[in-house]
């Protein structure tokens, strides 16, 4: 008797941005390496300070390298190679980890001057779901109203996190990296994973 085998699912392609908070870059490539062991197809997205810059944390061609190890693909350097994202249906779903205050502040107004600035529009316009790792010492200050506006925006889900240091940097936040999956899941069945503040 012959029986019909259930259709094998494609793996759900991520285009992982990173932008420039530097002293989180180890635990988000971990967390790209993480979600790659989970099945997912990685497309490694990186601003241009971050593909760019050295800094006491690591070498941006050495994070650059890593990324591409872990993937298997060349990360997008340059706003061009990112706008055709959305177009070219090239993402299910768009994660910016870590997203810096500046970075928050361009996705809430919808500037779209750097590299994964575009190709969060560019996904967006396919109305799928972007996931933000906030990574910022002024988000409870100057970056919070970019984050409620987000926030308040269809498709944008939050990484859960927490001050990481409320005694030396009050309105510092840092989304646990350790989250990244979950939330991942929650948001392609367009949920928030909640609790959102750890």
């Amino acid at each position: 008797m012959n029986t019909i085998q259930p259709a094998e699912q494609p793996p759900v392609r991520l285009a992982y941005c990173l932008t420039g908070s530097f002293c989180t870059f180890r635990p988000a490539l971990e967390q790209m390496a993480r979600c790659r062991a989970l099945g997912y197809e990685i497309l490694p997205v990186f601003s241009q300070n971050a593909a760019g810059m050295d800094t006491r944390f690591g070498r941006a061609a050495d994070f650059l390298r890593e990324a591409e190890e872990i993937s298997g693909r060349k990360p997008i350097l340059t706003i061009q190679d990112a706008e055709p994202i959305g177009p070219a249906d090239m993402a299910d779903i768009l994660l910016v980890a870590p997203c810096t205050g500046n970075t928050l502040a361009k996705l809430n107004l919808a500037i779209t001057d750097t590299t994964v600035a575009m190709a969060v529009k560019s996904h967006l316009r396919r109305g799928r779901p972007v996931v933000v790792a906030v990574s910022t010492n002024d988000a409870l200050k100057g970056s919070a109203k970019n984050i409620g506006g987000l926030m308040s925006r269809e498709n944008f889900y939050f990484v859960p996190f927490r001050q990481d240091s409320p005694d030396g940097k009050p309105a510092s936040v840092v989304a646990d990296f350790s989250r990244i999956p979950e939330t991942l899941a929650a948001a392609l069945q367009r949920t928030q994973l909640q609790p959102l503040l750890l």
